[in-house]
């Protein structure tokens, strides 16, 4: 046993010797990590810190006490971000914060270069961005009690701009956001657009963060309408998108165009959309938020980004919170396999695959975002299944990643039904890869470690009825 616990404790020195070999220095600090660190590919934009990326990154540096990285991070972000008055041509939007920056030296001259997707592929917007930087904020802030730092002018400005992009009146019947394909994690065409989960949670968590880390100050009421918002939109998500045995029986004898206010199917939605394999798939024990919804339209594949999310920012009730949980213990091959955890199930496959992601190569059935597995999303995984209490779920799932992590070095996706495969094209050394597995075992050894990106039940403002 004891010979175990020391090569476990060999391995996680040498992750941690990956980790900080990725550390991107700008004028002689620390300021954020690369995507990959793979000797035997191109570099594209993989040399580049990505905002969302390195999120598992601060949060293990945080939870060892090095938290300059992050301070200097959030700072030097927070000069980045746009602040232009509208979409202008090429333009990015007043508040949005870029997807990735990269260091550029001119003579002994250092500054940042950032690229808020035009540089990207389809040239996609990072919406997800400004919303993992406010939590970031808000962990950085937990994990050192410097509460100074989010109370500065330049950063409550910064927030209030997120605030204005994310909260802007727009043509829409609806509390959530809407947003082009591509907009968040899955970051090519794959039918995730218009309203999907995950911008939906990180959107209702980052206005709780937003709550938090905001000093009232009577201009613009931003606090009232962060308060407004989160209980609309907590309304909206827990009614219409949870789906269940119970919701799907309905659905299915749901009668469509009906016409007023007091309507079961309020968004028309029609029950020959229902896919044949959600009836035999959906355990009784079990339930899920759906990926999608909007006129016409559920999409329900299971996202697991979304899901996870959604028992940490307490967005899910504690009882869809264990449903989520029992849908991974009942579902475990498919959505853990051979390396936690799947990105989504199904894939798309065929012609499906074919009209929805545009023929995408990459995206090939069970592969990189169309139901490939990503090492990242294990501390997620562990962060959720420590809130609700299923603490046997994680240990299962770390043990089978650290089975094969070191030996693959560290890849950025598996491929195959149930992630046997390293994925195609995947890099290894990839920076997230390594920093999920740490942080997975962090928020398993030390439960207080939650606080820094959970949120207790409530404390939103009254909701309303959609």
């Amino acid at each position: 046993m004891t010979g175990t616990s020391n090569n476990k404790s060999l391995l996680e020195a040498e992750a941690w010797k990956f980790l900080e070999k990725s550390i991107i220095y700008y004028q002689g600090k620390p300021i954020g990590t690369v995507a990959a660190h793979d000797p035997h590919s191109d570099l594209l934009n993989y040399d580049q810190c990505f905002l969302r990326d390195f999120v598992p990154s601060a949060l293990v540096f945080l939870m060892h006490g090095k938290a300059d990285i992050v301070r200097n991070f959030l700072i030097e972000t927070l000069k980045l971000q746009s602040h232009e008055k509208q979409m202008d041509c090429f333009e990015p939007g007043a508040g949005l914060m870029p997807a990735s920056f990269k260091v550029q030296s001119i003579g002994s001259e250092e500054f940042l270069v950032a690229d808020f997707g035009e540089q990207a592929i389809a040239r996609v917007p990072p919406v997800d961005s400004c919303m993992w930087w406010i939590l970031l904020l808000r962990a950085y802030e937990k994990a050192t009690g410097d509460l100074a730092l989010a109370r500065q002018p330049d950063f409550q400005a910064g927030i209030k701009l997120i605030l204005d992009l994310c909260l802007v009146h727009r043509f829409s019947m609806y509390p959530t956001m809407l947003v082009p394909d591509g907009a968040c994690m899955i970051d090519r065409r794959l039918g995730v657009y218009e309203h999907p989960l995950e911008i939906q949670v990180l959107f209702y968590a980052s206005l709780r963060a937003a709550k938090e880390l905001l000093l009232p100050d009577g201009n613009g009421d931003y606090l009232g309408k962060v308060n407004r918002r989160l209980g609309a939109l907590k309304y909206h998500i827990r009614n219409y998108y949870w789906l269940d045995v119970q919701r799907l029986r309905e659905i299915y004898r749901y009668k469509g165009n009906e016409f007023g206010k007091e309507v079961a199917n309020k968004f028309n939605i029609h029950s020959e959309s229902i896919p044949s394999w959600l009836t035999e798939w959906l355990p009784e024990t079990g339930g899920y938020l759906a990926g999608n919804l909007g006129p016409g339209r559920m999409d329900f594949r299971f996202f697991t980004l979304g899901n996870l999310m959604a028992i940490l920012a307490s967005l899910a009730s504690e009882k869809e919170s264990q449903n989520i949980m029992n849908l991974f213990a009942e579902r475990w091959e498919n959505l853990i396999g051979y390396m936690p955890v799947k990105i989504c199930f199904p894939a798309l496959e065929g012609l499906e695959w074919r009209i929805v992601t545009g023929c995408d190569t990459k995206n090939i059935p069970w592969s990189y975002h169309n139901g490939g597995n990503w090492p990242v999303l294990l501390w997620i995984f562990t962060a959720a299944a420590q809130k609700t209490g299923r603490t046997e779920l994680a240990q299962e799932a770390i043990a089978i990643a650290e089975s094969r992590l070191f030996e693959d070095k560290f890849p950025e996706y598996y491929d195959g039904n149930n992630g046997r495969l390293i994925g195609k094209e995947a890099r290894i050394y990839q920076t997230w890869s390594i920093a999920g597995l740490l942080a997975a075992k962090q928020f398993l050894a030390n439960p207080h470690y939650l606080e820094l990106i959970s949120f207790p039940e409530g404390l939103e403002g009254p909701g309303c009825s959609i």
